[in-house]
């Protein structure tokens, strides 16, 4: 009976974990246009700026490898922002350690920095993270229930990022 209790907990757990990601990704959007971002640049101009990593994730949507950002554990004090156009994207009181191996927040500065985007690749329905200035991929959002005040992981690749030091 007691076996039957715990499983039937469990069960009831993954139901609620489900339809709660489920909530996030309902009305997403499942396309990007770049004409829609304000920033646009050539792609020679976008690899002059960002570079080879950084290039490959905000603009071809790539992932660096976990725990190599110099940002997976900076515990400064500041505002990270966009690595392609500068906008604020995340202050440095909403990161925590998720021990996911990237940098991680769970919120924005500012919801219309970011925008988020329905994913479906690589076998997988997610929701990615873009700057809504530029459109530059960042990362993906997950409803983890993490013990932050909204319970999101914001896991954002940090080569992305740019810092400002809180003076």
């Amino acid at each position: 009976m007691k076996y039957l209790l715990m499983l039937c907990m469990c069960i009831l757990l993954l139901h609620c974990k489900s339809k709660s990601n489920h909530q996030i990704i309902e009305n997403m959007e499942t396309t990007k246009n770049s004409s829609e971002f304000p920033v646009h640049k050539t792609d020679q101009e976008w690899k002059s700026i960002l570079g080879d990593i950084s290039y490959s994730i905000l603009r071809q949507k790539g992932t660096e490898r976990p725990f190599t950002s110099e940002f997976e554990t900076k515990w400064d004090s500041g505002t990270y922002v966009c690595k392609g156009c500068n906008q604020e994207l995340f202050s440095s009181s909403t990161k925590f350690d998720a021990g996911c191996g990237w940098p991680s927040f769970y919120q924005s500065i500012d919801k219309k920095n970011v925008k988020e985007i329905l994913d479906k690749s690589h076998g997988m329905t997610r929701v990615e993270v873009v700057c809504s200035n530029c459109g530059g991929h960042l990362g993906h959002v997950f409803n983890d229930g993490y013990e932050q005040p909204t319970g999101l992981r914001y896991c954002i690749n940090g080569a992305s990022l740019g810092f400002k030091k809180k003076e």
